[in-house]
């Protein structure tokens, strides 16, 4: 009897909305999303072989798994200009930003190129799938899912990334080395952010379902050893504090408009005559500590609402279509109630306390308790289905439907 290997794309599962947490996952090499969090996160590496058993067990039956998204499918996405794309080349280093041309893009069996594909959340259903297993860290700390696609040699060079990442190998091999250096300075005669004194402490060879986890600033280097190597990344952001408050402060501004009160003018009558006409006067001073007193803006709740909305804001390459054919209120509400509402890939929904944020606005300001809790509801589950829900028309849920935000699952 002849024996052959069937190839087909592995099928990612969506994780279920309440994770175990204190479990054992393979993902994490059979111990628990908890003790993942307390030994490992933002603190040390962590290789995990057979992180996804199913690319294990399928060759062990004689039947092996390639990449949720075959290579050709995968190469398409460098010629839509929805889709933030890089091409890296590394004899000689070069850099060259999407979308490309059928001619730009090299033959998979050419060496020594890589092709790096940002937000693929946003564009197909296994990359959703994936961030779905990662729901136990907060979403606030999310950035996006990054595929990287390789000829034999491919990669971008030793470097250092400023936040966590999961490093999942979906096709091919891959080596990775990995260090610690407090070195981290860049080489400054070359296009990419490569380090300029690698001095690579660990070495691995990760084949398809293993996993490797790198906090920030660990140094490392990924070659592709194979031709269509696939390296899918989760990455979690890690913004300073200085984008913060700025974004908190500057949001906090607009917000001054709402506030009547502060529409009165500075008045003085008390004041003297004096001979530091230069210095800002004492009752100037005196009367805006009272107005900052006042608003709370010496607190950080002044500052959580613009903060909150900053990181619920959609990549700046996102834009939404609105339904071609949208539900009006009264159809949009019958089918609430028997189809799932979830918000667009594109779409981010963050919370803080009852309020609920989506794309950088505030959804629940305004509107009916019922509405709010709807809201919560999707922020928390990423979905929505119920027939209780009144007089939609004017509500923030429909305007989100007809913006593109939110769409009912297919």
């Amino acid at each position: 009897m002849t024996s052959f290997y069937l190839s087909k794309p592995y099928d990612p599962p969506q994780a279920p909305t309440n994770l175990p947490l204190d479990e054992s996952w393979a993902l994490f090499g059979g111990i628990s999303p908890e003790q993942f969090m307390g030994r490992y996160w933002h603190k040390k590496p962590l290789l995990v072989r057979g992180a996804i058993p199913a690319f294990k067990l399928s060759a062990q039956s004689g039947e092996s798994l390639e990449s949720p998204i075959p290579t050709q499918d995968l190469l398409k996405f460098a010629l839509d200009d929805e889709v933030e794309s890089r091409l890296v080349k590394s004899k000689p280093w070069s850099f060259d930003s999407g979308p490309l041309t059928k001619r730009a893009i090299p033959s998979i069996h050419k060496p020594d190129w890589t092709l790096l594909f940002q937000g693929m959340e946003a564009h197909h259903p296994a990359a959703a799938k994936i961030l779905s297993w990662f729901r136990f860290i907060p979403d606030a700390r999310l950035d996006d899912l990054m595929i990287s696609i390789a000829g034999i040699g491919g990669g971008v060079g030793p470097h250092f990334d400023s936040y966590d990442v999961f490093l999942i190998q979906m096709s091919g091999r891959r080596q990775w080395r990995i260090s610690e250096q407090k070195d981290l300075s860049l080489n400054p005669n070359l296009p990419l952010k490569i380090l300029q004194n690698f001095k690579p402490e660990e070495n691995w060879i990760l084949e398809p379902g293993d996993m490797l986890y790198l906090p920030p600033h660990i140094a490392h280097n990924g070659i592709a050893l194979d031709a269509g190597c696939q390296t899918w990344s989760v990455g979690f952001r890690s913004p300073s504090f200085k984008e913060l408050l700025q974004e908190g402060l500057w949001r906090l501004a607009e917000s001054l408009e709402d506030i009547p009160a502060l529409e009165g003018k500075f008045a003085d009558p008390e004041q003297g005559a004096t001979q530091s006409a230069e210095q800002l006067p004492d009752e100037l001073i005196k009367q805006l500590r009272s107005k900052l007193k006042e608003l709370k803006l010496d607190q950080i709740d002044g500052f959580l609402p613009g903060i909150t909305a900053y990181l619920s804001e959609p990549k700046q390459q996102a834009f939404f279509d609105g339904p071609e054919n949208p539900l009006n209120p009264r159809e949009f509400s019958k089918k609430l109630g028997t189809s799932n509402l979830i918000p667009h890939p594109k779409t981010r929904i963050l919370s803080l306390g009852k309020q609920v944020y989506c794309n950088g606005d505030n959804m629940v300001q305004g509107q009916k308790p019922d509405i709010g809790q709807a809201w919560q509801t999707l922020s928390a589950t990423k979905m929505l289905t119920t027939s209780k829900l009144p007089k939609l028309d004017k509500s923030s849920l429909y305007e989100a439907y007809l913006a593109g935000w939110l769409v009912f699952q297919p």
